[in-house]
């Protein structure tokens, strides 16, 4: 029998889809049957589903509220569904902030929430200046000049591990 998995993301930039789209293919190529949806277009039901993975970015130091709000509203049901949460953010760039245990998004992220998920995981993201509008570019400049990372407006930079995504999604299908 096939396992049936669920991936609801949300995403600003796009990294966190294209994450999920990788997850989604090491799934598949495991015999899994994968369905996948933004969090604005969600219409199942969790239970619909054998595993259940989350996916969600942070701008300007936060979650998307939406995927707060799903989390809260369908704790029950996370908790009876084989359960994973990811989240993608630049800090995790920096190594000794690449773990859910160190990562302070992901930790003040679990502190909003009465959740824990079973399997978890940090994966930085992308920064691309270019892609970004006028404001975004000049706050996530301000941001990058305080953590000592890239300033520069050209700057287009995958910090990405796509070893440790396929990692997570090998786990995920091996865990339960």
């Amino acid at each position: 029998m096939k396992t049936k998995i669920g991936i609801l993301y949300s995403t600003v930039d796009g990294q966190t889809l294209k994450i999920c789209n990788a997850l989604k293919e090491i799934l598949v190529e495991k015999g899994n049957t994968v369905e996948m949806y933004s969090i604005e277009d969600f219409d199942k039901e969790i239970t619909d589903f054998d595993k259940f993975i989350i996916g969600a970015s942070i701008r300007y130091g936060k979650h998307n509220p939406k995927i707060i709000e799903f989390i809260n509203k369908n704790k029950a049901n996370l908790n009876k569904t084989e359960n994973a949460f990811f989240s993608v953010n630049l800090v995790a760039r920096k190594l000794e902030k690449a773990l859910p245990e160190t990562n302070p998004y992901f930790i003040k992220f679990l502190k909003e929430i009465d959740w824990i998920p079973n399997k978890s995981a940090v994966f930085a993201g992308k920064l691309d200046y270019q892609k970004y509008p006028f404001t975004d570019r000049l706050m996530i400049q301000l941001i990058m000049w305080m953590t000592k990372g890239p300033t520069n407006p050209k700057t287009k930079i995958e910090y990405t591990d796509w070893d440790k995504v396929r990692e997570f999604g090998v786990l995920i299908n091996n865990h339960y």
